[in-house]
């Protein structure tokens, strides 16, 4: 229980920094940001104030020269061979191998979503490491019947789809993008439409990985997004409705027969 929580605040932590991080850079003397957008936007002028850009520059270089000297997992490329199989993400045996399992998952799908975004030309988006830790008990709690049955041995593709619906559906419920870096105003915020869209291929890509033997290929995570694209408007649907994982499992069972 203790190293859970230790491994929930590490999530958070990398979160709040990430999000300093943005800021600061934000505020670089030579950024191409918007400027209504930087942290003395609404201060009225001063003498000093083009200070604050040169000094957010000067203290962004000095944490890129930091993390070059600390060691880190971060994936020196993000495609197909990112994602895992289901059984890497929820793997049987004892905590070790479960906190293990988590801390995989939450890293290869916040690099995942972050890659699938900017295939959509988001080059900076907000997304929360600690919402797909939150997923993951989710899965293991509400779902761990369809784990079971995704992760054994002789899984059908209707069980690995199944699975994958829940997962898409547990995403989508904890938001793990955030709506105010990709728009603004009512309209985005209840939107679900982006969610769906960088979500959905993550999922997917983690059904062909469960059914490929052996290391997945490079392109599976492109053939996920173009796959979702072409049934977004019934993924959309089906996650609209009150039972929605059974209302996905089929879509998703479809799709991974006839790519897997």
């Amino acid at each position: 229980m203790l190293r859970q929580i230790s491994e929930d605040v590490r999530a958070n932590l990398k979160d709040r920094l990430r999000e300093l991080r943005d800021a600061i850079r934000q505020n670089r003397h030579d950024s191409a940001g918007d400027p209504t957008q930087d942290i003395a936007g609404n201060l009225p002028p001063f003498p000093g104030r083009s200070l604050l850009g040169h000094a957010a520059s000067a203290v962004d270089e000095a944490l890129t020269i930091a993390e070059s000297f600390v060691p880190h997992s971060r994936p020196l490329k993000v495609d197909g061979t990112t994602v895992k199989s289901l059984r890497i993400y929820f793997p049987h045996g004892d905590e070790d191998r479960q906190i293990g399992g988590e801390r995989q998952f939450r890293r290869d799908m916040y690099y995942l979503t972050r890659a699938v975004l900017a295939g959509y030309g988001i080059d900076n988006p907000r997304v929360h490491e600690a919402s797909f830790s939150a997923v993951h008990v989710a899965m293991r709690k509400r779902h761990a019947n369809l784990l079971a049955g995704a992760t054994a041995d002789a899984a059908s593709t209707d069980q690995v789809a199944a699975a994958c619906a829940a997962l898409l559906v547990e995403c989508l419920n904890h938001r793990p993008v955030q709506p105010g870096e990709i728009g603004t105003g009512p309209a985005i915020a209840g939107d679900r439409s982006v969610d769906i869209r960088c979500l959905a291929p993550v999922a997917l890509a983690c059904g062909l990985a469960t059914r490929a033997n052996g290391t997945p290929e490079p392109d599976i995570l492109e053939i996920a997004v173009l796959a979702a694209e072409v049934r977004e408007d019934r993924i959309r649907q089906a996650c609209a409705q009150p039972n929605a994982v059974q209302e996905l499992t089929p879509v998703l069972a479809t799709l991974l027969a006839h790519l897997a």
